[in-house]
């Protein structure tokens, strides 16, 4: 698994902010890739800036890693796919799909080429990719954000980029996707309470209600049984049995 998230690099075309590619660093490393490649960027220096280093915030490798190019061809020299990322409709270009068809179809394309790399490409902020740069690129690609208000920094789009080709990639191979656990002893309050100890709890319940005139004794109705049925449903543990019986001693001594 480790091998094919080597296999996709993000592009970041004509970054000016240091502080974007900085934080681009950090966002790529937190989905387990580490490839960035800076095409044209504003400064020479733009990965030791003390901003870019600033943002990337412990993704300082990637950062350093990150490979420059005069251009987007020469970046995408060793790329078999890739998606141009932009949120404006193209008359013309490649075929379009929202950002999580294009994980799918990377993984796939990864599946069937041994030897495939992906690429994502993205634009500055002002200005984005131009016509050229998304000609050179397989497909074209979109996050569906708010159509009122679908504003998104560099980082952010390609944070959201590389989320859904993480779980493409994870999911697809059968990774478990919630959080670790670390093993814990067994808790023994939290255990099932044994039958005698439900009961002994339900007649300590019934005096405790009996005590604060809730319950009478004369005139019970379906009072207890109801409560019988709850408690039982409930499936009280050890832990939660004494505690209900605390409860009870309380409204007693009231």
């Amino acid at each position: 698994m480790t091998q094919a998230f080597s296999r996709v690099r993000f592009i970041m075309v004509q970054p000016s902010h240091p502080g974007n590619v900085g934080s681009a660093a950090r966002a790529i490393k937190t989905m387990g890739f580490s490839t960035l490649s800076l095409v044209e960027p504003k400064f020479s220096d733009m990965t030791t800036q003390p901003e870019a280093q600033a943002l990337a915030s412990g993704a300082g490798d990637v950062l350093a890693a990150a490979s420059v190019h005069a251009t987007l061809e020469e970046a995408l020299a060793p790329v078999t796919l890739a998606f141009a990322l932009t949120a404006r409709v193209r008359d013309l270009g490649p075929p379009p799909c929202d950002i999580r068809q294009a994980a799918d179809l990377a993984r796939a394309h990864m599946d069937e080429h041994g030897d495939g790399e992906i690429a994502i490409v993205l634009g500055t902020e002002r200005a984005g990719l131009t016509n050229a740069h998304i000609a050179a690129c397989h497909r074209i690609c979109h996050i569906p954000a708010n159509p009122e208000y679908s504003s998104l920094n560099v980082a952010q789009a390609l944070q959201l980029a590389a989320w859904e080709l993480r779980y493409a990639l994870l999911s697809h191979a059968g990774v478990d996707l919630l959080p670790p656990t670390q093993a814990a002893a067994p808790d023994p309050g939290a255990a099932p309470a044994s039958s005698a100890a439900v009961q002994a709890f339900l007649a300590h319940w019934e005096e405790a209600l009996v005590a604060v005139k809730f319950l009478d004794p004369q005139h019970p109705k379906k009072l207890l049984p109801r409560m019988r049925h709850l408690f039982s449903r409930a499936a009280l543990t050890r832990d939660e049995v004494d505690m209900l019986r605390g409860v009870c001693t309380a409204m007693l001594k009231k």
